[in-house]
C-alpha cells in the first residue's frame, strides 16, 4: 500500500473518531421502570443526568421495590445508550469495511 493511501486512510479514521466523539456527546436517552414510576436520563458517556421518582413510590415505603425500579431503569438506559451509539457508528463508518461491527473500548 502506498504512503499516500495510508495517509488518506489515517485521515478518514481521525475524522471518524472526531465524529464518533461528537455523537457520544450528543446522545441522551431516557428509560423508565414500573410503568413510569422511576425514570432515568443518561448521556452517551453513561452518566446519569436525571432521575425522577413518582411520589407514589415513597408512599409504599418499600425500599426494595424502589431499588429494583432504579436498577431496572438504569440498566435499560445503559442498554439504550449502547444501541444508539452502535447505530450511529454503523451509519458513520458504513463506508469503511470492517469498522461498523467493531467494539471500540470506552465507547460501548
Amino acid at each position: 500500500m502506498e504512503v499516500s493511501a495510508l495517509q488518506q486512510m489515517l485521515s478518514r479514521f481521525r475524522q471518524l473518531q472526531e465524529d464518533l466523539q461528537r455523537q457520544v456527546n450528543s446522545v441522551t436517552v431516557e428509560a423508565s421502570a414500573g410503568g413510569g414510576m422511576v425514570t432515568v436520563r443518561m448521556n452517551g458517556q453513561k452518566q446519569i443526568v436525571d432521575v425522577k421518582i413518582e411520589p407514589d413510590v415513597f408512599a409504599n415505603k418499600d425500599q426494595e421495590m424502589l431499588q429494583d425500579l432504579v436498577r431496572a431503569a438504569v440498566n435499560e438506559a445503559s442498554r439504550r445508550v449502547d444501541e444508539e451509539l452502535a447505530n450511529q457508528m454503523k451509519n458513520l463508518a458504513g463506508g469503511i469495511p470492517g469498522i461498523a461491527g467493531m467494539k471500540i473500548p470506552g465507547l460501548f
